[in-house]
């Protein structure tokens, strides 16, 4: 498929304010992947399909992941937040028939992370967090360390997400606090 045909199924699916939001998201992936020397097309790609399954009902985002033989980890299950990335990339895959690995995985993971992200990983999951669409409190200091570091605002995003889940008393993913501290490694090792 063209990144146009992957831009029409995925605006067939969405609402119109989360079309436009993976429309900002694969021109925010495309600027960061040619300034951290990711595959442009691949990032856009993965960036306008990521939420492909947002807006589709949690039910059917399980049937989904089950249709494809998809295990979930218990803490994947109780955190329903995880589920249209998964089951995006599964859909990508299975119904739309695109096998590119690296797209896939980076669809997969974009929402909470895990070990080993790759560039294109890390360009996918940054730029969900500061999108031009995206307007919430301190996203412009996330979009300033963007120009340094992919893994600052990693760090910075995820902090945010598991601190907003523990006072909500919810089920923290294990593979976000692994993107975590690989993140802060990385920092370290280029000090």
């Amino acid at each position: 498929m063209t990144f146009t045909e992957c831009e029409q199924e995925v605006q067939r699916h969405l609402t119109g304010k989360r079309f436009y939001h993976c429309q900002c998201v694969a021109a925010c992936c495309a600027e960061l992947a040619r300034r951290y020397g990711a595959d442009v097309e691949k990032a856009r790609l993965a960036g306008i399909l990521h939420d492909i399954m947002k807006d589709t009902a949690e039910e059917e985002q399980l049937k989904i992941i089950d249709k494809f033989g998809i295990m979930l980890s218990e803490a994947e299950r109780r955190n329903q937040k995880l589920w249209h990335a998964v089951s995006g990339a599964a859909y990508v895959r299975h119904v739309l028939g695109l096998q590119d690995r690296e797209v896939l995985d980076a669809i997969a993971c974009h929402t909470g992370g895990k070990s080993g992200m790759t560039r294109l990983d890390k360009v996918l999951f940054v730029a969900d967090y500061i999108s031009a669409d995206r307007d919430y409190p301190g996203v412009d200091k996330l979009r300033a360390l963007s120009h340094s570091s992919l893994e600052e605002v990693m760090i910075e995003g995820i902090a945010f997400t598991i601190q907003e889940r523990m006072e909500r008393r919810y089920t923290l993913e294990p593979r976000s606090i692994q993107a975590y501290n690989e993140a802060l490694w990385e920092l370290e090792k280029r000090k």
